[in-house]
């Protein structure tokens, strides 16, 4: 199984590394900008308390006028009037409450969807190696989404809550200080239970969140693969991975369910309990006088209404809980330093002449494990150099060097007599255009995956682009021609059709050196023809690196460098290393008539 996917469920027994007030501290940033719309929503929240805690007392006058030896219906139908009246003012200033909060809460979201994203971005190559892209999926989908609860409903609730709490201890206080004592004495084991709850709730739903994040990872990776998966008939072994997560997932859910069950019932006995004492010793006040009947029923109300907050708890620790758990998860990935980033003194390169330099490098993606060795070498501008070797011999961890996907450990890399780490990053990609042998296509039209959203590039450019690789031959014949759709990852075109889309695609942004890595493996002949076409227009532009397992694409490179075991082994162009009759010879002789070499 992959690292990834282990390490997520190493998670789960991970001690936590931030506290709730520094989780809130971080997730009230957010709110900053918001700051007027949430006050007027609170103070919403107050008037919507202070009517409804005014119900009871309007009851209790009600059933006091009705004990009277001759019944005022005149004051009685006044104070239903005035009730109603506070009824319809609570339902409106509610309903305003409610989208005000919803409204600012939707805002708020979309703010921390769009930093998590953009984060995402910024993370290095080697970052991205070592996390699950479920994980990162879980992070900036479900993980921001139970904030949305956070932001438009515990807050709020809580505040509401605590308010009902307050005020009707205040009510009971001034109505009967005796039987306010009674249920004060209550708190202390309310306090205890929630206590309680709230370490097991906080530990489930960790435990919920992290087996989330498994289960996408393990569909994403899998999914992937299904092609894979089914060629070896491993759809049962499979199976089986996936309900040893599922249970895991549900077994988490349920221990959730198991701590909420247990708290609810528990806060309900108390309200019981609450209610036989005020109904015992309210009625022994009610026969000495003490309190009019009224009073008593308002009692039995508030006591509703006390602990109502406090069952409603239960929910809001199991939002308030989950929601800690993903602002933790979400703080977590927002706090991951990328590992390359621009040094403080980084410049701005508008245009590369093209030379590049590579001093006694060395580089290990792990420590120890050297995948170059004191690599040395210099392209001049303009010219071709090849990139030749075994599988392993460091030739793709070259070009991923150039464009800083990762920092080399000892040595020195020189564009234009300059350290690529005083150059910014986004000005060093911006003038290497790459073409892979993986060409990524992302769902959309021909157009857009050549365009890249950079509507600075005109309609015009990008056909002229498409007809300088040759790729305007087939997208001519397509029905939709250049609006035609790219399903995922661009599984209904070739893989030459979707590189001389690459080609395309890297030449319309105007790059100022070309890296070309394995361009024509896995391509059939027709269209190959295209791309050794399209590879000899594009090596025009300027510096151009090229890795490559088919010789015949190099055989017109100005240098090739035969690597092996991360070491540079041989040196020179085509013709001079098949007459010296090493490495480059043999592999060489590997891929043509041996024949064909006695006329070198």
């Amino acid at each position: 199984m992959a690292k990834g996917i282990i390490e997520l469920e190493n998670d789960i027994n991970r001690k936590r590394n931030m506290s709730d007030w520094e989780i809130i501290r971080r997730l009230l940033r957010y709110v900053k900008p918001f700051i007027k719309p949430v006050v007027i929503a609170f103070l919403l929240v107050i008037v919507v308390v202070v009517l409804d805690l005014l119900g009871p007392l309007f009851i209790s006058e009600v059933l006091d006028a009705l004990g009277e030896d001759e019944i005022p219906y005149i004051k009685i139908a006044v104070i239903v009037i005035i009730y109603l009246v506070i009824l319809f003012i609570g339902a409106f200033v509610a309903y305003k409450q409610t989208i005000i909060l919803q409204v600012t809460g939707q805002k708020i979201i979309y703010n921390i969807r769009q930093d998590v994203f953009e984060h995402i971005e910024r993370l290095s190559i080697d970052q991205y190696n070592k996390v699950p892209i479920g994980k990162l999926v879980t992070r900036a989908t479900s993980d921001v989404d139970t904030l949305n609860m956070l932001y438009t409903d515990v807050i709020i609730n809580l505040l509401r809550d605590i308010l009902t709490l307050v005020g009707v201890f205040v009510i009971m206080f001034i109505k009967s200080p005796i039987l306010a004592l009674y249920i004060l004495a209550l708190t202390p084991f309310i306090f205890l239970v929630s206590f309680i709850f709230r370490k097991f709730s906080r530990k489930a739903y960790r435990r919920v969140r992290t087996n989330v994040a498994i289960i996408n990872a393990f569909l994403s990776e899998h999914l992937s693969g299904m092609k894979l998966i089914q060629i070896f008939n491993r759809e049962e072994r499979k199976y089986q991975e996936f309900v040893d997560r599922n249970k895991k997932l549900n077994s988490s859910h349920l221990s959730r369910v198991l701590a909420f069950s247990l708290y609810r019932p528990t806060i309900y006995l108390l309200y019981v309990a609450a209610i036989i004492i005020v109904l015992w010793f309210g009625s022994k006040q009610v026969f000495a006088g003490v309190i009019t009947y009224g009073i008593l029923f308002a009692f039995t109300q508030y006591i509703n209404r006390f602990f109502q907050p406090i069952q409603n708890l239960a929910e809001q620790f199991d939002t308030l809980q989950s929601a800690f758990t993903s602002g933790e998860r979400i703080f977590d990935i927002l706090d991951e330093t990328p590992t390359i980033q621009d040094s403080p003194d980084a410049i701005e390169i508008k245009d590369f002449k093209g030379k590049i330099e590579f001093k006694n490098v060395w580089f290990a993606y792990n420590e120890g494990e050297w995948i170059l060795r004191d690599v040395s070498f210099v392209v001049k501008p303009n010219q071709t150099m090849a990139l030749v070797g075994a599988t392993g011999s460091g030739k793709t961890t070259i070009i991923s060097l150039i464009v800083r996907n990762y920092d080399i450990q000892q040595g020195e890399i020189i564009i234009d007599d300059i350290n690529i780490k005083n150059i910014k990053l986004d000005s060093l990609r911006k003038n290497i255009g790459q073409m892979l042998q993986d060409v990524f296509l992302f769902s959309g039209t021909i157009e857009s995956n050549i365009r890249l959203r950079d509507e600075s590039i005109t309609d015009l450019e990008i056909l002229e682009s498409c007809k300088y690789v040759n790729a305007d031959q087939f997208i001519q014949k397509l029905p939709l021609k250049y609006d035609e759709p790219v399903r995922e990852r661009g599984n209904n075109f070739s893989s030459g059709q979707k590189q001389l889309l690459s080609f395309a695609r890297t030449l319309v942004h105007r790059p100022s050196m070309m890296i070309l890595d394995e361009a024509t493996a896995n391509i059939d002949t027709e269209t190959e023809k295209l791309i050794q076409e399209s590879l000899k227009k594009m090596m025009n532009i300027g510096t151009t690196i090229v890795v490559a397992h088919r010789l015949s694409t190099i055989q017109h490179a100005d240098v090739i460098i035969v690597m092996r075991k991360g070491k540079i082994i041989e040196q020179g162009n085509h013709q001079n290393l098949l007459k010296n009759k090493g490495h480059y010879y043999q592999l060489y002789q590997l891929q043509y008539d041996k024949s064909a070499l006695q006329d070198i």
